[in-house]
């Protein structure tokens, strides 16, 4: 009987953890983006990348595998990863959109578009409901700043609220560490 219910605590706490690890992001493409938004209206959000770019990896490593940063992308956003050097078409609101070859590599020319042509990895893109650009942030982010980020663009804080008084007033909802 003890070795029975010691089993079960044992089975009970590995879900437990399990469940708490695999809390991952759920990145989709933007046309599975958009595709959902047809249906259910949500922001989307962009990570956009480049294979050789270290802070995209350290922003992917640090950031984006915190579980109370993926819970909240995932409950919030529609989750995008896009390769700002990926050469496949891309038909984004009726534009189609290519590869531009620039020296010995290139860029996506809707990388460029949604990024305002500042081509810096990694850069976040917030997109609202209805597909129009809401703001690209270039650089790192970290937890703390992402999560205050995430908040103020999932809230619509960002119409009514200048954002230095957002941060300042910020209180977490969710409390990422």
């Amino acid at each position: 009987m003890l070795s029975r219910f010691l089993l079960f605590l044992l089975i009970g706490f590995s879900l437990c953890n399990t469940s708490y690890t695999q809390t991952t992001v759920k990145w989709m493409s933007l046309e599975e983006a958009v595709e959902k938004s047809k249906t259910e209206k949500r922001k989307i959000f962009i990570d956009i990348y480049t294979d050789w770019c270290g802070w995209c990896k350290v922003m992917d490593r640090e950031t984006f595998q915190n579980p109370c940063i993926a819970n909240y992308l995932n409950r919030n956003y529609y989750p995008v990863k896009f390769n700002a050097e990926q050469k496949k078409d891309i038909v984004f609101k009726g534009t189609v959109y290519s590869y531009i070859k620039s020296g010995s590599s290139g860029y996506h020319s809707l990388a460029a578009a949604i990024m305002r042509g500042k081509l810096s990895y990694p850069t976040s893109v917030f997109l609202d409901e209805n597909l129009n650009l809401i703001q690209p942030l270039d650089g790192y982010l970290n937890i703390k700043d992402f999560e205050k980020i995430m908040v103020y663009f999932a809230q619509d804080r960002y119409r009514d609220t200048p954002w230095p008084k957002y941060e300042r007033t910020f209180v977490s909802p969710v409390n990422c560490k």
